[in-house]
């Protein structure tokens, strides 16, 4: 029995259920039930929230969500395996979980939202960047009222990254533009099993709700042609734009010869706003 609820232990749970870990799933297990509470509060306030959760597994960060006081947990589960572990937590925790067997690819998110909604979960790592750029999507201000989430540490790096860093990129301008991300926990690979051979971390995003001067689509069309020859100057990389570069610069006071990590996320908004306007 584990001190946050009268639930087994999840090793216990995993072990009854045969729920080896499937790499082809990107799945890790979080096993720590003092970490999933730490992810929780950092979530937190919970209580007047429906919680939707990508990939429980087993059910850690899900017991975690309850116990701290989510109002309802929505869990999105592939593996088929994990519903008699998920099941019994609902049956420990009436009316406050629901469980979707599916895709978390081919989930309607939006539509599962129920008044205050905020998303938390431990992303499969083959999934977790395709997940959070369609959640960052237009339309925006978005359904969401945060985002908690553990990605890779390198993907984690990347999504925070200032302008000038090597790890600034194409992810880091969306995530920043649409909102105040920041890494609000460092998760060693001993916290999961089977242990992952890299480090992990959890970003906490909260949205700017003004994000939506331009459209999403454009951002992501000037930054793959900046980013996509990284290393070559701005001159050269945004020829694939198809528009006069020597009137955008101009009028974004830029030379031309800069490369796509000097640029910062404003300055790329202004890019894409202005290609709306005139391209």
């Amino acid at each position: 029995m584990s001190h946050i609820d009268e639930l087994p232990p999840l090793r216990d749970v995993i072990s009854q259920h045969g729920l080896r870990a499937k790499k082809e799933l990107g799945q890790n297990f979080l096993l720590d039930l003092n970490l999933t509470a730490r992810i929780a509060r950092i979530a937190s306030p919970l209580e007047d929230h429906t919680i939707i959760e990508v990939g429980p597994g087993p059910g850690g960060l899900t017991r975690g969500l309850l116990a701290s006081g989510a109002k309802k947990v929505i869990a999105i589960e592939r593996d088929d395996r994990a519903l008699p572990a998920l099941a019994e937590i609902a049956a420990a925790y009436p009316d406050r979980l629901e469980i979707i067997s599916g895709d978390a690819m081919e989930i309607d998110y939006r539509a599962l939202a129920d008044g205050p909604t905020k998303i938390v979960a431990n992303l499969p790592y083959n999934i977790a960047t395709p997940l959070l750029t369609g959640w960052l999507d237009d339309p925006w201000p978005p359904y969401f009222d945060s985002l908690t989430l553990m990605f890779q540490k390198e993907v984690a790096d990347r999504i925070c990254a200032p302008v000038g860093s090597k790890a600034y990129g194409r992810l880091s301008i969306l995530s920043q533009w649409r909102c105040h991300a920041k890494v609000a926990l460092n998760v060693g690979p001993g916290a999961f099993t089977p242990p992952p051979k890299v480090s992990s971390a959890i970003v906490h995003f909260q949205p700017k709700p003004d994000a939506n001067e331009i459209k999403a689509g454009t951002l992501e069309h000037v930054t793959r042609a900046a980013f996509g020859q990284r290393r070559k100057m701005l001159r050269q990389s945004l020829k694939a734009l198809n528009v006069d570069l020597a009137v955008l610069f101009d009028a974004m006071s830029l030379k031309g010869t800069e490369r796509a990590e000097q640029i910062s996320t404003d300055q790329f908004v202004e890019m894409a706003r202005w290609i709306e306007a005139n391209g």
